[in-house]
């Protein structure tokens, strides 16, 4: 493995040091770089054209341009990048910095929230091949995926921001409204949970029933400006990830998993009140921290208890531990919620990563953020969905044809145990490939996603370099998704072994 690590970083070096060399030849003959000051009239214009002649070093010929460039690049390894300097004479490393930092958030939260529903809607559609729901997700994954990235945008920002500006001012829901959004939700639970005809009519009577009553409770509660959660509805829904988890591995009967994954939960509920004032006011690594400790403590009790199953038992307890810190501090963003709403009455931004001058506690900065990161991530998110949907699907039903499988269920292994236990892992390999390369795409990608919205990241700082025929700028966002392309694509492949033990390079 070591040596085919070596192979491709070699191979991958090259690969980078040509695409830079072509990509460089073509930025800086795409236009002329002083052209809007040739056309100027202003008296100083001999000045500004040298001094931008001096930032870009113009008077220079283009291969050692292109050759202090590359040594500037060189000096990343002793941590001390040399970038070059934009047509205003910024310094790039420094603009990289903060646009790399920007688009990082915004393409990581897409990618996992794509990658966690594309995967769960795949498999659900390759359980239920060629039924109602199978032939309904497929529609509407490729109608996302086909939709004009500026278009779903402009729409985003009309109904997900300006709408719901508008209405939290005075949140209201009209008894016509709660009858089709109730008759909707019961519509959709039917085809997802399937069964005989009496049980997705129970199902769609039971679904539609609940929301026709939680709307009007909610409403009366004035949930939507002052939401709560409470102890009382982390523990709710921590016991159901819980009893799912363990009903999706090896059934709720198997106490081996069951009992530590319940035990996390009461260890959650003497950790709510021993960090509840901590949580007030904490700070990024205090949540860093308490995640991994709300995975790790909970992944040991499960692993000493398990027995035979301790692997099941430790993710199980781990991803239970998980959801109750995550419920745990939504619970705490619930409660700024209202304060939020006081300092910015209109809470979804359109433009920009936050708002400028905004002034809060922990929370509400964080909601402020969060707010701006919603719709750009809700988008990138859309159109990643249908490749790992699809993908996922393809690769589950074509696994679910190998002899292993079929032993599998000779052998009177349930069905459950079939799906996650055996044929989930080995699908997961094409996935891996999948997902390197949309990371690295959206990083790449998000040009316009950027643009539409007004977030100053990689996206933006390419198209504004390609606009000056600045090369700097450019070159920058080359370094970094080229880079990212390469590390993803090499991570797949020592995945890969990871998840089938047969495969050795």
């Amino acid at each position: 493995m070591l040596k085919f690590i070596i192979k491709r970083l070699g191979a991958s070096l090259g690969i980078l040091l040509a695409a830079s060399f072509l990509l460089y030849v073509l930025v800086i003959n795409s236009g002329d770089p002083l052209g809007n000051l040739r056309e100027s009239s202003a008296e100083n214009r001999d000045y500004l054209m040298a001094q931008r002649s001096a930032y870009m070093n113009l008077d220079q010929p283009w291969y050692l341009r292109y050759w202090d460039w590359l040594m500037g690049v060189g000096k990343c390894f002793a941590l001390q990048c040399d970038l070059g300097t934009n047509v205003q004479g910024v310094e790039v490393s420094g603009l990289l910095g903060a646009a790399a930092s920007s688009t990082l958030r915004l393409v990581i939260l897409a990618t996992v929230l794509a990658a966690i529903f594309g995967i769960a809607i795949g498999v659900l559609t390759a359980v239920r091949q060629y039924s109602g729901l199978d032939y309904g997700v497929t529609f509407l994954t490729f109608l996302f995926f086909s939709l004009p990235v500026f278009w779903a945008a402009v729409m985003l920002k009309e109904y997900m921001a300006i709408g719901y500006n508008n209405w939290i001012k005075e949140p209201s829901i009209t008894p016509l409204q709660t009858i089709v959004v109730a008759v909707l939700f019961g519509l959709l639970m039917q085809v997802f949970l399937g069964g005989s005809v009496k049980r997705r009519i129970a199902t769609f009577a039971v679904s539609a029933a609940f929301v026709g009553v939680a709307i009007p409770y909610l409403l009366w509660l004035n949930f939507f400006r002052y939401p709560q959660l409470g102890l009382v509805g982390i523990v709710v829904l921590s016991l159901a990830v819980a009893l799912s988890g363990t009903a999706m591995t090896v059934g709720v009967r198997n106490k081996a998993v069951l009992y530590p994954a319940l035990i996390t939960v009461g260890l959650g509920i003497i950790f709510y009140y021993a960090t509840f004032s901590i949580l007030e006011a904490p700070s990024t690594p205090v949540l860093i921290i308490g995640g991994v400790l709300s995975m790790a403590i909970p992944g040991a009790i499960g692993y000493y208890m398990g027995g035979r199953v301790r692997k099941v038992a430790m993710w199980v307890s781990a991803f239970t531990g998980l959801a109750f810190a995550g419920l745990t501090v939504i619970d705490h963003i619930f409660r700024a919620w209202p304060g939020f709403l006081q300092l910015k009455p209109r809470p979804v931004g359109t433009i920009g990563s936050q708002t400028p001058d905004f002034m809060g506690s922990f929370w509400e900065v964080f909601l402020d953020r969060g707010a701006q990161l919603l719709l750009p991530t809700i988008l990138l998110a859309v159109i990643s969905l249908a490749s790992y949907s699809r993908y996922t699907r393809t690769s589950m039903l074509e696994v679910g044809q190998q002899d292993y499988i079929r032993t599998a269920r000779s052998k009177g292994l349930g069905e459950r145990t079939v799906i996650f236990r055996h044929a989930f892992r080995n699908a997961l390999i094409p996935i891996a490939t999948i997902a390197a390369f949309d990371f690295a795409g959206l990083i790449g990608g998000a040009v316009i996603t950027e643009a539409v919205f007004g977030w100053k990241g990689m996206g933006e700082m390419f198209r504004t370099g390609l606009t000056a025929v600045d090369p700097a700028p450019v070159m920058a966002f080359f370094l970094v998704t080229g880079t990212a392309a390469v590390l993803f694509n090499m991570l797949a492949d020592i995945f890969y072994a990871l998840l089938d033990p047969r495969i050795r390079i």
